[in-house]
């Protein structure tokens, strides 16, 4: 059975936040949220982690986060997600500051990869149930093409008491899989209990249940090849709009809606933890205490 792979996407610094997260020390160690994702994914049999990062803090991140450090019990890579990385008869249009997105970052990934793998957001707590459940499912795909997964998340385990949130909100078949996925934002718990996203200025409620995307998707090597062949014809379509990012997302709904691909939804019932906002750190430093005592995280990782 095949070792999958875990690709971090850890490029982004964060504006909201206000500093590199992805190396911001959460638990009682300093272990960073990185360090959790790393761990549960060696429980859940993966076999490489590889890290899309930036040139500009490359030689600060993989001082720290190097095969060394997790014991030599997975192997390591990095690539890198760069502006300019684009494909040939590709230019950067003037006055484009901001990167590609997170499909461009996966994209960086082509060469180190060619075994099903799991993407995950650097600054994402997860949680071991999801490494295990999408791990599992991984395994299964070896030499499989065009068979996707997901893990999605119950809305009300991935909001943020301190502002407004982004989901992907997922509509699935009877078969468990993905029909549709349409990002909302400015999503909160208002005061009445009930769950609002605020898109386009009307508000509208949300189920407490509705599945979510928080970016744990599993793919198998051919997303590589579909995502460097639309990556053309995206760019081509928003090249004059210089915020524009060609994101995970924009390319799975484009493969299920042609039926080009499947993409499961495995479910988890997990609570997901974030620092969408410095005030999110507190609450989630708080759980993996509550974690530790509970026996599900040594309180040295690595030790």
């Amino acid at each position: 059975m095949v070792k999958p792979t875990l690709l971090v996407l850890a490029a982004g610094m964060g504006s909201r936040y206000g500093s590199l997260k992805q190396m911001d020390g959460v638990g009682p160690n300093r272990e960073a949220i990185i360090d959790y994702s790393v761990y549960d994914a060696i429980r859940a049999g993966f076999g490489k982690v590889v890290f899309v990062i930036r040139h500009s803090f490359a030689k600060e991140f993989q001082e720290v986060f190097s095969a060394e450090r997790f014991g030599g019990r997975i192997a390591v890579e990095y690539v890198f997600q760069e502006l300019d990385y684009l494909p040939e008869g590709l230019t950067v249009p003037e006055g484009r500051v901001k990167p590609w997105g997170t499909n461009h970052a996966v994209m960086m990934a082509a060469k180190a990869i060619h075994e099903p793998f799991a993407v995950i957001n650097a600054d994402d707590f997860y949680g071991a149930e999801a490494y295990r459940t999408i791990g599992d499912y991984l395994a299964q795909l070896d030499g499989s093409r065009n068979r996707y997964c997901m893990v999605a998340y119950d809305l009300n385990r991935t909001l943020s008491e301190n502002g407004t949130v982004s989901r992907g909100i997922c509509s699935v078949d009877g078969e468990g899989n993905l029909t549709a996925m349409v990002e909302r934002t400015q999503i909160e718990r208002v005061a009445d209990g009930r769950i609002l996203f605020h898109d386009g200025g009307a508000d509208e409620p949300l189920a407490e249940d509705t599945p979510v995307s928080m970016n744990l998707f599993g793919f198998t090597p051919d997303y590589f090849d579909y995502s460097a062949a639309y990556f053309k014809e995206w760019f081509a379509a928003n090249r004059e709009n210089l915020k524009a990012e060609f994101y995970i997302p924009t390319m799975v709904n484009k493969l299920i809606g042609e039926g080009a691909a499947s993409l499961r939804v495995l479910r988890s019932t997990a609570q997901w933890h974030g620092v969408t906002y410095k005030e999110d750190k507190p609450a989630l430093m708080a759980s993996i205490e509550r974690m530790i005592a509970e026996g599900k995280y040594p309180r040295n990782l690595w030790k």
